[in-house]
Protein backbone atom coordinates (compact mmCIF):
# COMPACT_ATOMS: atom_id res chain seq x y z
CA UNK A 1 0.00 0.00 0.00
CA UNK A 2 1.52 3.08 -1.23
CA UNK A 3 1.97 6.19 1.54
CA UNK A 4 -0.50 8.00 0.25
CA UNK A 5 -3.55 5.25 0.60
CA UNK A 6 -2.09 4.10 4.17
CA UNK A 7 -2.48 8.09 5.13
CA UNK A 8 -6.17 8.25 3.93
CA UNK A 9 -6.89 4.86 5.74
CA UNK A 10 -5.66 5.74 8.75
CA UNK A 11 -6.40 9.35 8.98
CA UNK A 12 -10.66 8.63 9.52
CA UNK A 13 -9.32 6.87 12.87
CA UNK A 14 -6.72 9.30 14.23
CA UNK A 15 -9.27 12.50 13.81
CA UNK A 16 -11.83 10.35 15.07
CA UNK A 17 -10.13 9.59 18.10
CA UNK A 18 -8.75 13.29 18.16
CA UNK A 19 -12.36 14.71 18.48
CA UNK A 20 -13.38 12.69 21.28
CA UNK A 21 -10.45 13.30 23.32
CA UNK A 22 -10.60 16.88 22.90
CA UNK A 23 -14.04 16.78 22.88
CA UNK A 24 -14.43 20.82 21.60
CA UNK A 25 -15.08 22.07 18.17
CA UNK A 26 -12.59 22.55 15.68
CA UNK A 27 -11.86 23.78 11.89
CA UNK A 28 -10.86 21.54 9.28
CA UNK A 29 -7.33 23.70 9.53
CA UNK A 30 -7.19 23.51 12.98
CA UNK A 31 -7.21 19.54 13.35
CA UNK A 32 -4.97 19.52 10.66
CA UNK A 33 -2.25 21.75 12.39
CA UNK A 34 -2.45 19.41 15.37
CA UNK A 35 -2.36 15.75 13.63
CA UNK A 36 -0.02 16.96 11.45
CA UNK A 37 2.82 17.93 13.93
CA UNK A 38 1.85 14.24 15.60
CA UNK A 39 1.85 12.38 12.95
CA UNK A 40 2.19 14.06 10.00
CA UNK A 41 -1.48 13.60 8.30
CA UNK A 42 -1.80 15.86 5.02
CA UNK A 43 -4.46 18.62 4.98
CA UNK A 44 -6.40 16.52 2.14
CA UNK A 45 -6.34 13.28 4.14
CA UNK A 46 -7.76 15.07 7.21
CA UNK A 47 -10.55 17.45 5.06
CA UNK A 48 -11.74 13.78 3.29
CA UNK A 49 -11.67 11.75 6.97
CA UNK A 50 -13.48 14.69 8.32
CA UNK A 51 -16.33 14.80 5.63
CA UNK A 52 -16.52 10.83 5.73
CA UNK A 53 -16.96 10.84 9.47
CA UNK A 54 -19.59 13.21 9.50
CA UNK A 55 -21.77 11.18 6.42
CA UNK A 56 -21.34 8.43 8.83
CA UNK A 57 -22.71 10.45 11.73
CA UNK A 58 -20.27 9.62 13.87
CA UNK A 59 -19.01 13.05 14.08
CA UNK A 60 -20.87 16.53 13.91
CA UNK A 61 -20.89 18.80 11.46
CA UNK A 62 -21.60 22.71 11.72
CA UNK A 63 -21.44 24.65 8.83
CA UNK A 64 -21.47 29.02 9.70
CA UNK A 65 -20.54 30.87 6.23
CA UNK A 66 -18.44 29.64 4.59
CA UNK A 67 -16.46 27.49 8.21
CA UNK A 68 -17.26 24.06 8.62
CA UNK A 69 -17.12 23.02 12.08
CA UNK A 70 -16.47 19.36 13.30
CA UNK A 71 -16.93 17.83 16.87
CA UNK A 72 -18.02 14.75 18.84
CA UNK A 73 -21.18 13.37 19.31
CA UNK A 74 -21.83 14.34 22.94
CA UNK A 75 -24.66 11.33 22.69
CA UNK A 76 -21.75 8.90 22.81
CA UNK A 77 -20.74 10.77 26.20
CA UNK A 78 -22.29 9.63 29.77
CA UNK A 79 -24.42 12.25 30.82
CA UNK A 80 -22.99 14.25 34.09
CA UNK A 81 -24.97 15.05 36.64
CA UNK A 82 -25.45 18.65 38.41
CA UNK A 83 -23.17 16.82 41.36
CA UNK A 84 -20.57 15.62 39.10
CA UNK A 85 -20.61 18.92 37.19
CA UNK A 86 -20.17 21.20 40.94
CA UNK A 87 -17.68 18.11 42.06
CA UNK A 88 -15.92 19.24 38.44
CA UNK A 89 -16.15 22.96 39.54
CA UNK A 90 -14.52 22.67 42.59
CA UNK A 91 -11.90 20.31 40.95
CA UNK A 92 -11.19 23.32 38.73
CA UNK A 93 -11.11 26.07 41.55
CA UNK A 94 -8.40 23.91 43.43
CA UNK A 95 -6.11 23.45 40.25
CA UNK A 96 -6.82 26.97 39.09
CA UNK A 97 -5.54 28.07 43.00
CA UNK A 98 -2.79 25.51 42.73
CA UNK A 99 -1.06 27.09 39.65
CA UNK A 100 -1.17 30.47 41.19
CA UNK A 101 0.24 29.22 43.63
CA UNK A 102 3.00 27.98 41.54
CA UNK A 103 2.88 30.94 39.32
CA UNK A 104 3.85 32.96 42.30
CA UNK A 105 6.54 30.99 43.74
CA UNK A 106 8.01 30.88 40.35
CA UNK A 107 7.70 34.63 40.39
CA UNK A 108 9.52 34.31 43.49
CA UNK A 109 12.03 32.39 42.42
CA UNK A 110 12.93 34.05 38.97
CA UNK A 111 13.30 37.70 41.47
CA UNK A 112 15.69 35.69 43.94
CA UNK A 113 17.70 34.43 40.69
CA UNK A 114 18.04 37.90 39.45
CA UNK A 115 19.37 38.95 42.39
CA UNK A 116 22.03 36.46 42.60
CA UNK A 117 22.81 36.64 39.44
CA UNK A 118 23.49 40.45 39.53
CA UNK A 119 25.54 39.60 42.76
CA UNK A 120 29.05 39.25 43.31
CA UNK A 121 30.71 36.25 43.33
CA UNK A 122 32.87 35.29 46.43
CA UNK A 123 36.12 35.58 44.14
CA UNK A 124 34.88 39.07 42.80
CA UNK A 125 34.46 40.19 45.94
CA UNK A 126 37.36 39.43 47.35
CA UNK A 127 39.25 41.69 44.49
CA UNK A 128 36.38 44.86 44.91
CA UNK A 129 37.60 44.37 48.39
CA UNK A 130 41.42 44.28 47.88
CA UNK A 131 40.70 47.35 45.52
CA UNK A 132 39.43 49.38 48.56
CA UNK A 133 41.78 48.54 50.96
CA UNK A 134 44.23 49.80 48.25
CA UNK A 135 42.14 53.31 47.62
CA UNK A 136 41.56 54.00 51.25
CA UNK A 137 45.88 52.98 51.81
CA UNK A 138 46.25 55.79 49.32
CA UNK A 139 43.83 58.32 50.99
CA UNK A 140 45.71 57.76 54.45
CA UNK A 141 49.18 58.61 52.60
CA UNK A 142 47.70 61.87 50.94
CA UNK A 143 45.82 62.64 54.14
CA UNK A 144 49.22 62.12 56.46
CA UNK A 145 51.21 64.46 54.07
CA UNK A 146 48.91 67.04 54.16
CA UNK A 147 48.64 67.39 57.77
CA UNK A 148 52.53 67.26 57.50
CA UNK A 149 52.95 70.40 55.40
CA UNK A 150 54.09 73.67 57.04
CA UNK A 151 52.01 75.85 54.36
CA UNK A 152 48.74 75.02 56.26
CA UNK A 153 46.45 78.00 55.74
CA UNK A 154 45.03 79.78 58.97
CA UNK A 155 41.57 80.53 59.52
CA UNK A 156 43.10 83.94 60.58
CA UNK A 157 45.07 84.06 57.01
CA UNK A 158 41.97 83.28 55.49
CA UNK A 159 39.79 85.75 56.76
CA UNK A 160 42.22 88.06 56.04
CA UNK A 161 42.39 87.31 52.10
CA UNK A 162 38.55 87.11 52.34
CA UNK A 163 38.05 90.57 53.00
CA UNK A 164 40.62 92.01 50.98
CA UNK A 165 38.68 90.30 48.16
CA UNK A 166 35.43 91.75 49.31
CA UNK A 167 37.31 95.58 49.71
CA UNK A 168 38.96 95.35 46.35
CA UNK A 169 35.92 93.69 44.08
CA UNK A 170 33.99 97.14 45.83
CA UNK A 171 36.58 98.86 44.53
CA UNK A 172 36.30 97.78 41.22
CA UNK A 173 32.68 98.27 41.25
CA UNK A 174 32.96 101.79 42.22
CA UNK A 175 35.65 103.10 39.64
CA UNK A 176 33.89 100.81 36.95
CA UNK A 177 30.36 102.65 37.88
CA UNK A 178 32.07 106.38 38.00
CA UNK A 179 33.98 105.46 34.58
CA UNK A 180 30.99 104.55 33.09
CA UNK A 181 29.29 107.51 34.30
CA UNK A 182 31.63 109.84 33.10
CA UNK A 183 31.75 108.56 29.25
CA UNK A 184 27.56 108.46 29.28
CA UNK A 185 28.12 112.13 30.37
CA UNK A 186 30.84 113.08 27.55
CA UNK A 187 29.11 110.93 24.87
CA UNK A 188 26.30 112.99 25.19
CA UNK A 189 27.33 115.99 23.19
CA UNK A 190 30.22 113.62 21.11
CA UNK A 191 28.87 113.09 17.13
CA UNK A 192 30.29 110.03 16.92
CA UNK A 193 29.48 106.55 18.03
CA UNK A 194 30.66 104.88 21.83
CA UNK A 195 33.00 102.60 20.10
CA UNK A 196 34.68 105.54 17.83
CA UNK A 197 35.24 107.56 21.09
CA UNK A 198 37.01 104.44 22.63
CA UNK A 199 39.25 103.55 19.77
CA UNK A 200 40.20 107.34 19.65
CA UNK A 201 40.93 108.13 23.12
CA UNK A 202 42.86 104.18 23.36
CA UNK A 203 40.20 103.36 26.14
CA UNK A 204 40.16 99.60 26.80
CA UNK A 205 37.33 97.75 28.75
CA UNK A 206 36.63 94.65 30.87
CA UNK A 207 34.47 93.31 27.79
CA UNK A 208 37.26 93.63 25.39
CA UNK A 209 39.59 90.97 27.27
CA UNK A 210 36.04 89.31 28.01
CA UNK A 211 36.58 89.62 31.96
CA UNK A 212 33.11 89.45 34.28
CA UNK A 213 32.92 91.10 37.64
CA UNK A 214 32.92 87.73 39.96
CA UNK A 215 30.45 87.56 42.57
CA UNK A 216 31.31 88.72 46.01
Amino acid sequence: MSKGRAELAAAPGLVLSYLREQNRPYSAQDVFGNLQRDHGLGKAAVVKALEQLAQQGKIKEKVYGKQKIYFADQDEFDTVSDTDLKDLDDEILSLTSKVQSVQQSCRHMEAELKELSSSLTTPEMCKEIEELKKECANYTERLSKIKAATNHVTPEEKEKVYQERQKYHREWRKRKRMATELFDAILEGYPKSKKQFFEEVGIETDEDYNVALPDP
